[in-house]
């Protein structure tokens, strides 16, 4: 499997990202997260728009650990199975981002996206000039991630990320560079065909191929990303060819977080691949709702309140509560939304775009503490009181049940 940098240098058109699937688009806010398919703001977009009368500056949130988050883009390619959604494509070729802790003042800012990527999510979404989107102003879009960054020595636990249906790994990118500066490897994986674009190896960006499929299977999604997932851990754990600084990587202690599908999509890798030893599902229906005995490990289940509490419109979150064995959590955090436990609020509110109850910044915030908080308890052997019950600093947090 071949190394490759990010294919732009520029930090192109990176909200773009944002207008794209279930997992966390543009209007999302609108759609149950339990729905396969979202509704988006621009889907019915005039074909001519007035000129911008403003002008948009993404910037992330500066991760809150000791490190800085380095960033590097690797490509891979499973020559054990075609394409599951393009068989015709060839063998499943995937591209993952990269973030690990880093030493502070080294490497160059890295890009939210290429530009290919950006111009895909434009086009899907349909964003009108009257935005005030530009590929100008959105190459400024800052990751507070580094690329080429001199990594910290020592080995870290590694966590792999899936974002929702239809949204790119990039959403994910904030908690990513939070988890890196708190002495974990992200592995963000690109699911390809399932989003708008993902630039591979090659230089090609393929669009998606299954997003408006209306008899989709949701659990032959997950089953497939479970695929990619132990696929990834099996070339970041067996040598260093697929990735220069595959030697930070604490083989033996891993987990994996997801939003919405990539939620499910933790549940089903877990339910393979026993070296999983902890998962996160971040508001997403679980396709399929875990048998009883099939996951003994960690579990942590962080939504919003109006789908993901006990009287919720999810009814499988109390199912898989009554069968996840060992030690869970189930949180429910009031005011949020769909698209809450991504960077896409927080980077539609700074494009002027209106935004759910809980503040943007602050659902990120909140996603950061309990993630990492998790992941420090279960794969680092951290105990982390927050865990322990409701917080007087986090009012928005119930605990459930």
């Amino acid at each position: 499997m071949k190394r490759n940098r990010r294919i732009s240098a520029v930090a192109a058109l990176a909200l773009a990202a944002l207008v794209t699937g279930t997992g966390a688009g543009f209007a999302a806010t609108t759609t149950p997260s339990a729905t396969p398919v979202a509704t988006h703001a621009f889907d019915t977009a005039p074909a001519t728009a007035t000129a911008p009368t403003r002008s948009f500056q993404g910037t992330l949130p500066a991760p809150t650990g000791r490190y800085a988050a380095g960033e590097d883009v690797i490509h891979l390619t499973d020559a054990s199975r075609p394409d599951p959604w393009v068989p015709s494509s060839g063998p499943r070729r995937l591209t993952v981002t990269m973030v690990y802790p880093a030493v502070p003042g080294t490497g160059t800012p890295a890009p939210y996206m290429t530009l290919a990527e950006a111009a895909g999510h434009i086009q899907k979404g349909k964003i009108p000039a009257s935005s005030g989107i530009t590929p100008e102003n959105l190459s400024s879009v800052t990751t507070q991630a580094f690329d080429g960054a001199r990594p910290q020595r020592g080995k870290h636990p590694l966590v792999v990320l899936s974002p929702g249906f239809g949204d790119p790994r990039m959403v994910l990118t904030s908690l990513a560079t939070d988890l890196a500066s708190h002495g974990y490897v992200v592995a963000l994986v690109g699911p390809t065909h399932e989003d708008s674009g993902e630039t591979l190896e090659n230089g090609e960006t393929p669009p998606c191929a299954i997003c408006d499929d209306p008899k989709l299977d949701m659990n032959k999604v997950t089953a497939s990303r479970a695929l990619d997932a132990s696929f990834v851990i099996d070339q970041l754990t067996h040598g260093n060819t697929a990735w220069r600084l595959a030697h930070l990587i604490d083989k033996h202690e891993i987990g994996m977080a997801g939003h919405s599908i990539g939620g499910a999509s933790a549940v089903a890798t877990m339910i393979a691949d026993p070296r999983v030893r902890a998962g996160v599902n971040m508001d997403g229906k679980f396709y399929p709702v875990p048998m009883p005995g099939q996951i003994n490990r960690p579990f942590l289940m962080l939504g919003e309140t109006d789908n993901h509490s006990p009287s919720g419109t999810d009814t499988t979150w109390e199912k898989a509560w009554a069968n996840l064995g060992g030690y869970k959590k189930w949180l429910a955090v009031t005011g949020a939304n769909h698209p809450s436990f991504t960077d896409v609020d927080l980077l539609e509110e700074q494009a002027g775009f209106p935004t759910p109850p809980l503040d943007p910044e602050r659902g990120i915030v909140l996603t950061r503490e309990y993630v990492t908080a998790f992941f420090d308890q279960t794969l680092k052997g951290i105990h982390r009181p927050l865990l322990d019950g409701p917080s007087p600093n986090n009012p928005e947090v119930v605990f459930q049940p």
